[in-house]
């Protein structure tokens, strides 16, 4: 009965995550208003003064049971494909197989938006791919360009290259560099106030008074405050979920070491870190029980 009650427990919480996740981050809901897309794509390409909010269109794959929290936004400007993915500020070039399998995902998809057919002999038109990385930490040594071939095959001469331009904080008031620094911003609340709604909403009221992002804060404030405070749950939900899963596994190791017989409950103890003593004695009760 105790087995079948953790087994439901534990599909109850992968259906909770799987709802929870499927929000947008502040990131998404940001560049995913046309009048903030149009910004982001002149800071990238002041030159098209042509672009208006009509000629973009929003491409951006939406993760229904996954976790939006990845970040990648997708739209198609002047028959070019920009794919723009955020990194937070823990840096991994692994962010290049996230872009390579989104670029591949994201020309499908095209394919069959535009009722064109690959397998056919007739040559498909596909939009140029531009590649960028948000990074929202501390530049460093990072360089400003990251390569496939260079990161996981020591610049060999493979077959299929992702090149991607890594944008990090300047001295420039674009609608990227604000984004960049409302994260910073809010980093340093976190680390003063926590995971909590005093670094959230200290964190907006920062920006504001800064002018970074303060025409999007002073429209959608209530719905940041939401966004946020739900990007926490989600980590707590998943903390918890790992902590139950590793419990779980410890008491398994626990029951076979002690059915052995060969160790003391004090030497068991170090081997399970996550069961406290009294939880190994009533389990060698249950067992003694048992047998």
């Amino acid at each position: 009965m105790q087995d079948n009650t953790k087994q439901t427990q534990k599909v109850n919480m992968t259906s909770h995550m799987a709802k929870r996740t499927a929000k947008n981050s502040v990131f998404l809901d940001l560049f995913q208003n046309k009048r903030y897309l149009l910004k982001l794509y002149k800071t990238l390409h002041p030159e098209d003064a042509a672009a208006t909010e009509d000629s973009l269109t929003d491409v951006t794959i939406t993760n229904v049971l996954t976790d939006n929290l990845y970040n990648d936004l997708g739209f198609i400007a002047n028959n070019k494909l920009m794919i723009l993915v955020e990194a937070q500020s823990t840096w991994t070039v692994n962010i290049l197989v996230r872009i390579l399998l989104y670029l591949a995902h994201s020309y499908h998809k095209y394919f069959q938006r535009t009722c064109q057919d690959y397998y056919k002999s007739r040559k498909v038109k596909m939009p140029k791919p531009e590649l960028y990385v948000i990074f929202t930490g501390n530049k460093g040594r990072k360089p400003d360009k990251i390569y496939l071939s260079k990161e996981f095959f020591q610049g060999a001469d493979i077959d299929i290259e992702v090149k991607a331009k890594v944008i990090y904080e300047s001295d420039t008031d674009d609608i990227i560099n604000q984004y960049i620094i409302f994260c910073k911003v809010f980093n340093e609340q976190t680390k003063k106030f926590g995971m909590t709604q005093k670094a959230v909403t200290e964190t907006i009221c920062i920006c504001k008074d800064r002018n970074v992002l303060r025409e999007y804060l002073l429209d959608r404030e209530k719905e940041v405050v939401t966004i946020m405070m739900s990007l926490f749950d989600e980590e707590q939900i998943m903390k918890s979920f790992i902590k139950s899963e590793r419990h779980d596994a410890d008491r398994e190791t626990a029951e076979r070491l002690i059915k052995k017989g060969k160790m003391t409950l004090e030497d068991i103890a170090e081997c399970v870190p996550s069961l406290s003593f009294d939880e190994l004695r009533e389990l060698e009760a249950e067992i003694m029980q048992l047998t």
